[in-house]
């Protein structure tokens, strides 16, 4: 069962990144207190990805980073009892998936998994095959949180909407499809939210970017669970630490509408 609730963990730079400050231990510090505050709210699942390591790479990164994610998820893991789920930026998903195996976390999220989006990093390719194949190989039991339209992205010209939601869950092998705002942070449009919903059938649906304490209500009314960081961080600034009071309000608005799931 994936969880509903997902706080994001939004890593500071990392080994090899242009604005790692050389202590790993501060890293892995700041992200135990994030995760403690958001488990202590009533979140019941935790998404770490790498923030702080723009300009990211495409779709494969170095070696260090890979290394650095797997030693921050084990930490959490070791010491927070929620599921966890690895986002590795850009979108080295197979980088991820190797995390999870590693690890035991339960999910990772896959910014192109399938077709293609034109980026800040440039096109990038999503290479399901290749994902599905080493799934199966390493990591079985791990979800595959796709997004659809990824934020930061534009699509190609005539792909919409609905056509690139039944290409993740009938050919590309989406366990979740994720829908997000144009920008971190960013609500996505309630229509295309209901629209990817419809193209989904029964193939969850989680809002990527964008809740918060006024709209999580509403969107868990079509969506499945949410992604959430910026909204629960200190001044609601991205890269703030979290906000133990606006995670828990966060977790108060939504819990009628989970309850009436």
């Amino acid at each position: 069962m994936l969880p509903r609730l997902v706080g994001m963990v939004h890593l500071a730079a990392l080994p090899g990144a242009p604005s790692y400050r050389g202590d790993l231990h501060a890293v892995i510090s700041s992200a135990l207190e994030d995760a403690a505050a958001l488990a202590e709210a009533g979140f019941d699942g935790l998404m770490v990805e790498n923030f702080g390591d723009a300009p990211f790479f495409a779709d494969d990164v170095p070696k260090i980073t890979v290394a650095a994610m797997t030693r921050v998820v084990a930490e959490l893991r070791a010491v927070v009892d929620l599921p966890v789920g690895v986002n590795l930026l850009r979108n080295d998903a197979l980088g991820a998936l190797a995390v999870a195996a590693a690890t035991g976390a339960g999910f990772v999220r896959v910014n192109v998994l399938s077709g293609m989006m034109f980026t800040d990093q440039g096109p990038i390719v999503g290479r399901a095959a290749e994902v599905a194949r080493t799934r199966a190989a390493l990591a079985p039991e791990v979800a595959v949180m796709a997004d659809v339209f990824v934020k930061h992205a534009s699509p190609p010209s005539g792909l919409t909407l609905t056509a690139a939601t039944r290409d993740l869950v009938e050919r590309a092998g989406a366990d979740v499809v994720v829908v997000s705002g144009a920008a971190t942070g960013d609500s996505p449009d309630a229509g295309d939210v209901a629209t990817v919903v419809g193209a989904a059938g029964h193939c969850p649906v989680y809002v990527g970017s964008g809740a918060t304490v006024d709209n999580v209500a509403e969107l868990l009314a079509t969506a499945t669970g949410v992604i959430v960081g910026t909204a629960l961080k200190a001044g609601g600034t991205t890269t703030n630490p979290i906000d133990p009071g606006r995670a828990a309000a966060f977790v108060a608005a939504a819990s009628p509408a989970l309850h009436r799931a």
